[in-house]
């Protein structure tokens, strides 16, 4: 015999179902992926509405540090996820590095250049020129154990504002540990967020305009060899007429799966390029990186929206990212 529920119990039982679906509904969850995401997990939106979101990075406290490009500051966000501003005049501070003594490199691009931005004492000038051309749009850095500095150039591109910008100097290049700057490509069309594998041996190149993340063997002296698709986005459209995959920023975690900021969300590939799955996010993200104590909570900035994404994963602790 089924038990007998009264109405009032029926009608708060189904009320509260309801209630969970809608929450449900409204909060994006992670989907399951092996290894790395338990499903349903919810991604927690931080906050919205910042002037540009860029070059997130793991801080030493557990804190993540990013930039608000537009309005020329760097931020923290606290593990209670409270944000204050970590540095004014960051000289368009875009994407961030950490050095051995704790000193952080950005790649800069109101005067466009490459350098120490933090402590105010260290503050130096690397480089702000190749051969004579000003660096036009310096987007995206990481640091090899040696203390040499790969860094991405995107170039110019038109915009509404400047729908004819001059020639576009795109270009991935290299600051040697004893200041030595080394153009290493010059033949990706956006070259944008870029990465090392854990034992450096191979460096990552996000072409936005391209359909693949790019994968380059790395010598001794820091110079590039066997250029190759390394994966094969999902999110590659057209949008406007213009084919993208929306590539940006990369990160990898402790056993070198690679993660791709992507018109789709952040994607998901193994250290062979295989791809793993994708978790979608309500806005285009832009950058991401592994931050907190254990490095199991992925941060992504994008459109101007902050996510905190807790993984199965661990991000690599050998870097700052």
């Amino acid at each position: 015999m089924l038990p007998i529920i009264s109405p009032s119990k029926l009608f708060s039982v189904l009320g509260a179902l309801a209630l969970a679906t809608a929450v449900h509904a409204e909060d994006p969850v992670t989907p399951p992926i092996p290894g790395v995401a338990a499903g349903g997990v919810v991604i927690e939106l931080i906050k919205d509405g910042f002037k540009g979101t860029e070059g997130p990075i793991g801080y030493s406290d557990g804190s993540l540090l990013f930039t608000e490009t537009q309005a020329n500051k760097i931020l923290r966000i606290a593990p209670d996820n409270s944000v204050s501003t970590f540095l004014e005049n960051s000289n368009g501070a875009n994407g961030l590095a950490i050095n051995a003594s704790g000193e952080i490199i950005a790649v800069q691009t109101l005067k466009p250049q490459v350098g120490i931005v933090y402590p105010f004492d260290k503050q130096k000038t690397f480089v702000e020129n190749f051969e004579g051309t000003p660096f036009q749009r310096p987007n995206d850095v990481v640091l090899d154990k040696s203390g040499g500095i790969f860094f991405t150039d995107s170039g110019t591109r038109p915009t509404k504002e400047i729908p004819n910008p001059p020639a576009s100097h795109p270009g991935v290049f290299y600051i040697t540990p004893t200041g030595q700057l080394k153009r290493l490509a010059n033949d990706i069309e956006r070259p944008n967020g870029i990465q090392l594998s854990k034992d450096e041996k191979v460096l990552y190149v996000a072409n936005t305009l391209g359909e693949h993340i790019l994968a380059y063997d790395i010598g001794a002296d820091g110079s590039l060899t066997n250029k190759r698709n390394f994966a094969k986005l999902d999110g590659w459209k057209n949008e406007d007429n213009v084919w993208s995959s929306g590539a940006d920023g990369l990160a990898i975690d402790d056993v070198d799966r690679l993660y791709v900021a992507s018109n789709s969300g952040v994607e998901v590939f193994t250290d062979k390029g295989e791809a793993l799955g994708v978790i979608p996010l309500p806005k285009k993200p832009q950058n991401l990186a592994f931050a907190g104590a254990d490095k199991k909570t992925l941060y992504a900035v994008g459109r101007g929206a902050a996510y905190k994404i807790p993984l199965l994963a661990q991000g690599f602790k050998g870097r700052a990212k």
